[in-house]
């Protein structure tokens, strides 16, 4: 399903715009600092109604301005649905086929789009939250009934601390256990089926990438000799200290190795950003394989912090992508990728053709 047209109002420092994109690879050429990556934000937060560079929407606001609006064309087999998000200190707005939603993940569900950036690495440097929000992308769009789970998961994990905090004990606090480890139990297993499935594709790319042997692991919250029951029971009098739950989902990580030792304590930081890139190009292969033609990737500056070497490897494997791209360069074109279907340039916000 790609993305046929974007136009966008009062964000960041674009000058309104209106744009109508190939659906197979889009260049956006400029120098640094022209509003290229502003543009890859406004796409990204058109499928997820958030950005990839900050959490305050305000940020994202033209100066001087109160809100800021995207509106996007998607092509379906009988036409196109529009998306549609207005935004500003007050939260967003959105719309789908010109009726109002309240999740984001209706967007996603027509917009699915992963971006690679200069900032991928933080994807191993930082903490499990990134990589739960980064596993938990990948799992919405292969399994089923997934969304209903972690809501029913996080709804029963916000009551039973509640309780925690209410000092509760007996069945008050019992009714809530059940629930967790019911949807928790459940959750867990979604997220390890999806790891199962993501890894072939990783190894392919850690190969391609790094010659490196790439694998994962899924510590799914909780103590791998023991049920999720169980680990509740264990941690019940820490619990009831510190009124918080500490075993479940919630605190699940993914633990990735390279040749079979830790990816932070054997790989640089360039070797980072590729085992970064890798997963996600997994993710997205994986996601083409059972779903083909609905996803899109956003590549800002492939050609910045890498060699040519390096460079050619990465572009070898987004070429063979059978997804939407939008590419940033600083140059006229990036060797590998071939010929664009639609090339834009941008200079100081103003986008256009070129």
């Amino acid at each position: 399903m790609p993305l046929e047209r974007l136009e966008a109002e009062r964000f960041r420092g674009l000058a309104p715009c209106s744009l109508d994109f190939d659906p197979r690879y889009n260049l956006i050429v400029g120098p640094n600092a022209s509003g290229k990556t502003s543009l890859l934000e406004a796409l990204f937060f058109l499928g997820r109604a958030r950005s990839f560079r900050t959490r305050r929407l305000k940020a994202l606001v033209r100066h001087g301005e109160a809100t800021f609006q995207l509106v996007g064309a998607v092509r379906v087999t009988a036409g196109a649905v529009t998306l549609g998000i207005r935004a500003g200190d007050d939260g967003a707005e959105i719309h789908v086929g010109g009726q109002r939603v309240r999740s984001a993940t209706e967007l996603a569900n027509h917009f699915p789009a992963q971006i690679i950036d200069p900032e991928i690495h933080r994807l191993l440097e930082d903490g499990p939250a990134q990589r739960r929000k980064f596993i938990d992308w990948g799992v919405f769009h292969v399994e089923h009934g997934f969304l209903t789970e972690w809501q029913r998961y996080f709804r029963a994990l916000r009551q039973r601390n509640a309780a925690l905090r209410a000092q509760s004990r007996g069945a008050a606090l019992d009714a809530w256990d059940e629930e967790l480890v019911a949807s928790g139990t459940r959750l867990a297993a979604m997220r390890s089926r999806y790891l199962e499935q993501l890894t072939p594709f990783l190894r392919e790319a850690g190969q391609a990438l790094l010659d490196l042997d790439v694998t994962l692991a899924h510590r799914a919250g909780w103590a791998a000799d023991q049920s999720l029951s169980e680990a509740l029971k264990a941690s019940a009098d820490r619990d009831r200290r510190t009124a918080v739950t500490h075993a479940g989902p919630h605190r699940a990580d993914v633990v990735v190795r390279v040749d079979g030792e830790l990816a932070r304590e054997r790989v640089s930081r360039g070797q980072q950003k590729l085992l970064a890139s890798a997963l996600t190009l997994a993710q997205l292969r994986l996601q083409d394989s059972l779903a083909p033609g609905r996803t899109a990737l956003l590549l800002d500056d492939p050609a910045a912090e890498l060699d040519g070497e390096r460079l050619e490897r990465l572009v070898g494997l987004v070429r063979a992508l059978p997804v939407q791209l939008f590419v940033t360069s600083l140059r006229g074109d990036l060797p590998g990728l071939g010929t664009p279907g639609r090339r834009f340039h941008v200079e100081r916000g103003v986008l256009a053709p070129a």
